[in-house]
């Protein structure tokens, strides 16, 4: 006797179910849902759970579950190295014979999720940077924990081309979107800034190639911001990109500067050069300033782009915020390309 066809769980069923505390073997009192345009969290209690959403993008397919499981343990295996007290384990979401969602280890699995250890958000680097409790004890060990990572990591001079024909193809992107007719931020002085990266970062590709021809190139985080990094007894870096290998494979004093940067802009400006110092006294090898302010202007054009993403989102997420937010990351750039000379 076959089974009864039992309908596809949708996502709206699963987030219903995931928001209450009931559906948690640790009983947490409540549960916090975020949602990302990729992801759904679910903060319940002392434990993390994330989910990925069946969504596709020119970058990523997650569409079939799949698919979402394979990403789930490339996410679960590539953030342990550097937090790997905090990516506990997947976890699957079953459906009884009877329909019922749960834990466990009987009937389908309809989705995978990440379980994680929830790290204090009060020591999360933004949170403590606006509150003024970042000191240079602090940084120093985040660069210290950055350079012994990288130090670790296998050279990729083999794979190390796809770093550069990355910031290629997604200057041509940051063009195109940024430059669109519709775009809230295009401008003369947006056309500009595009132009002046475009030159620098032609100018300083035979010197980009120098470096992955001697092993400077590793595979990193891929999303280094302060909103990632918990400043606990050790730092502990979470959230890393793990979608595309390719973005991942870059200069680490390039990843680094962007951390930097983040929290240039966020009043901090001290904090780079002494995380920069930092990572130079761990790994050596470090750039060219000029190059390092071209990273720093590609990377500030990158997140204007971004910014600007949001609102091609059927229902956009706070669309007031991104025009705004895409201008300030413009005048990073803008200031970069006078340090870089261009």
């Amino acid at each position: 006797m076959t089974a009864p066809f039992q309908p596809t769980v949708d996502l709206s069923e699963k987030i219903r179910f995931l928001g209450s505390p009931e559906a948690y073997p640790h009983g947490p009192q409540q549960v916090r849902v975020i949602e990302t345009h990729m992801s759904v969290v679910f903060l319940a209690g002392d434990l993390v759970y994330k989910l990925k959403k069946p969504v596709r993008f020119p970058f990523l397919d997650f569409t079939t579950l799949a698919a979402r499981e394979r990403d789930c343990e490339t996410e679960l295996r590539l953030n342990r190295r550097l937090a790997g007290d905090v990516y506990r384990r997947l976890v699957a979401l079953r459906r009884s014979s009877d329909g019922r969602l749960a834990f466990g280890s009987e009937g389908e699995i309809v989705e995978w999720l990440i379980e994680m250890q929830r790290l204090p958000e009060s020591e999360m680097l933004d949170v403590r940077l606006a509150e003024g409790r970042v000191g240079t004890d602090d940084v120093v060990q985040i660069g210290e924990t950055l350079g012994r990572f990288y130090a670790a990591a296998e050279p990729q001079i083999r794979d190390g081309g796809a770093y550069l024909r990355h910031l290629e193809e997604e200057s041509a992107v940051n063009r195109q979107l940024l430059m669109h007719a519709q775009c809230s931020v295009r401008s003369e002085r947006t056309q500009s800034i595009l132009d002046r990266v475009a030159r620098l970062m032609q100018h300083w590709s035979p010197v980009i190639l120098e470096r992955i021809a001697d092993g400077r190139i590793v595979e990193g985080h891929g999303d280094l911001r302060p909103e990632h990094v918990c400043l606990r007894e050790h730092p502990t870096i979470i959230d890393c990109l793990e979608f595309d290998r390719n973005m991942r494979l870059l200069d680490p004093y390039d990843e680094v500067n962007y951390l930097g940067l983040e929290c240039e802009k966020l009043g901090a400006g001290w904090i780079r050069p002494l995380l920069l110092a930092t990572l130079e006294e761990v790994l050596g090898g470090k750039p060219d300033p000029r190059l390092m302010a071209t990273y720093g202007a590609f990377r500030g054009v990158l997140r204007a782009r971004i910014c600007i993403a949001h609102l091609l989102d059927p229902e956009p997420m706070t669309p007031e915020r991104w025009p705004s937010e895409a201008r300030a990351y413009l005048s990073l750039a803008e200031e970069e390309c006078l340090r870089a000379g261009g």
